[in-house]
């Protein structure tokens, strides 16, 4: 796979066949073992909140250059926030709010924007660490 490509879905209660098409896609560029598997978790609970509070409708996209691989899940109805980005461990007993605590903690790089009334999360990953990296 040559850098440039890019893989596009739309969002869908099918998380198996989403995350079936970012693994492959993934493995396709080389990134393997916890990596891969960190990067896939935080893909599938941005798409689960998509289809909790974002009106369930939106895409994942997956691309990559010689650096990094990067997940952008779009939310057309645009609730998520920049400043939500920006969170902390949920409380002890919580039973939910862990997503996107858990974005932050398994990717390189986990941002939210918003743009034209959407919201895109984007999860990056590099494809190579670097050595004794420790997140």
């Amino acid at each position: 796979m040559h850098t440039g490509q890019r893989g596009h879905w739309p969002i869908s209660t099918d998380l198996i066949g989403i995350r079936r098409h970012l693994h492959h896609y993934m493995s396709q560029v080389g990134l393997a073992g916890t990596r891969r598997d960190d990067l896939l978790l935080a893909a599938n609970e941005a798409v689960i909140n998509v289809l909790e509070h974002g009106d369930a409708a939106g895409t994942v996209s997956v691309w990559h250059d010689e650096a990094d691989l990067v997940v952008d899940v779009v939310d057309d109805a645009g609730r998520l926030t920049p400043e939500q980005a920006d969170r902390h461990r949920p409380t002890p007993g919580a039973v939910r709010g862990f997503g996107l605590w858990l974005m932050g903690r398994l990717c390189d790089e986990f941002t939210i924007c918003q743009s034209g009334g959407r919201s895109r999360v984007r999860l990056r990953m590099r494809l190579h660490a670097a050595t004794g990296a420790v997140r």
